[in-house]
């Protein structure tokens, strides 16, 4: 029997909503896709709610009607500067008969992992555990029935402002939808563009967002380090308007058609028309002068990004490189660009692993957006198989979903 699943990217620029049709071996096929333009969200939070709720139901309106079918529930992505990650570890004692490790156990070590200290304003929107240790043997995955005295956990924590996820959650509410849970964009989009070898040696997610751009980094299968950077692909707009004078929807199809990262041979003497602002006539000039006003906050978005990412203990560690998505990864001349400032190997993240509408979303703008389908369906995947028995990560993401549900009614 086949069910249905959504995903929901709630971006600074963009809404998107698909929704996939699942059957018994898991495998997604995508039968709708909307798109609308996100205007209630500044750098990833919501500024306006009324506009954001708008957003939410045309962009799902769209894609149910693509798809023939109706959806109330959905997997959303969230982002920002407000998000924060930590890694934490815990400790237990075995305390079953013969010492033997149980699902209890592991839940235990992961409440321990999880006390840590934070501000008033902050809560836990992931805990994902890295690897457990039994009697100091490192490198376990999965401890169930072993036998062990003492029981170790190193988890990943995100957390991110409540404030922040509520008005994410009422956003989604008030558009007539239930959110299933809330997924951090970057781990999201992991799960869309990267292969478990890619996972295993060590490489670098990042998603070049309109407002911000966020990053996370994967080592021994694991997610390991987490960051956001305060500017994307709307800042590069910006810009534009203001150096080339001209409104900012002109200066975004300018960045679409004519933009370039990094200067190349021959664009002195290219040139492009810029319409003027309030009626002025347009004024013809050359994609040089564009580039020189794109490269330099491409660079500094770049640099940033390459700061935290060396803030990291795993960096030396990125045997696969770098993978690029989102809208900014499409500019031309961002990965030579990358490569150049990052000095390792660099490639976009196109979204795989599923059937369907591939001509519509195969591009790394739905990285984030496919990658939530196949959260929602792992994490889910007792449903859609008709198991009753959940595994570990079910019972953590259903802990939170029922914490945030029960503290931020519609």
């Amino acid at each position: 029997m086949s069910k249905y699943i959504a995903g929901l990217d709630i971006g600074t620029t963009k809404i998107a909503a698909i929704i996939a049709e699942v059957n018994g071996s898991l495998e997604p096929t995508i039968i709708g896709v909307g798109t609308s333009p996100s205007d209630g969200l500044r750098r990833g939070v919501v500024v306006n709610l009324d506009k954001t709720i708008r957003s939410i139901q045309a962009a799902i309106e769209e894609a149910e009607r693509m798809a023939g079918v109706q959806i109330d529930e959905v997997f959303a992505g969230i982002a920002g500067e407000h998000i924060r990650s930590i890694n934490a570890r815990g400790v237990v004692a075995v305390a079953g008969p013969n010492h033997e490790i149980t699902p209890a156990d592991i839940r235990r070590v992961i409440d321990a992992a999880k006390a840590v200290a934070l501000p008033i304003d902050r809560e836990v929107l992931h805990i994902l555990p890295q690897e457990f240790i039994v009697d100091d043997q490192h490198g376990i995955k999965d401890p169930v029935g072993m036998s062990g005295v003492r029981l170790e956990a190193e988890v990943h924590i995100v957390t991110g402002a409540i404030t922040s996820a509520q008005n994410i959650y009422r956003s989604i509410s008030r558009a007539g939808m239930q959110t299933m849970d809330l997924v951090l964009e970057p781990l999201a989009s992991s799960y869309s563009v990267l292969g478990e070898d890619e996972k295993e040696l060590g490489v670098i997610v990042m998603d070049l967002g309109g407002g911000t751009t966020d990053i996370a980094m994967f080592f021994e299968e694991c997610i390991r380090h987490t960051a956001v950077v305060g500017l994307g692909g709307k800042s590069i707009t910006n810009d534009l308007a203001l150096g080339l004078r001209t409104p900012i929807d002109q200066a975004e199809n300018i960045k679409i058609k004519h933009g370039c990262a990094i200067r190349k041979p021959g664009f002195r003497d290219e040139t492009i028309d810029v319409p003027g602002v309030g009626g002025r006539p347009e004024r013809r000039l050359s994609k040089a002068y564009l580039v020189d006003i794109i490269q330099p906050r491409m660079e500094e978005i770049l640099t940033l990004a390459h700061r935290e990412i060396k803030r990291s203990n795993y960096v030396h560690l990125m045997t696969a490189g770098l993978v690029l998505t989102g809208g900014g990864s499409l500019l031309e001349g961002t990965v030579e660009l990358a490569e150049e400032i990052f000095d390792m190997s660099v490639k976009l993240g196109v979204p795989n692993k599923f059937n369907g509408l591939t001509d519509l979303v195969q591009s790394p703008i739905h990285a984030t957006g496919i990658g939530l389908i196949h959260y929602g369906i792992q994490h889910q995947g007792d449903e859609f198989l008709g198991d009753s028995e959940q595994g570990l990560f079910p019972w953590i993401m259903g802990r939170m979903r029922k914490w945030f549900n029960g503290r931020y009614p519609a």
